[in-house]
């Protein structure tokens, strides 16, 4: 599977909760943890979303629907 990146958050929350949203929409999520183990209190990491390539049109409807409310 081709996989692409959907979007970027420094929150491991909203990750969270936009992978639960676009499962909901029976769309496969993949979050990829950038936070370095070192400085886990003191700077914050990036959280990737990715999604299959062939879905992504569909996920950003999703995302966008799910970060406008």
């Amino acid at each position: 599977m081709n996989w692409v990146l959907l979007y970027k958050t420094a929150i491991y929350t909203e990750a969270a909760i936009l992978k639960g949203k676009l499962e909901d929409n029976n769309i496969p999520v993949q979050i990829l943890n950038k936070q370095d183990s070192m400085y886990v209190l003191t700077l914050p990491g990036m959280h990737e979303i990715y999604v299959p390539g062939q879905l992504k049109e569909l996920a950003l409807g999703v995302l966008q629907e799910v970060l406008n409310n």
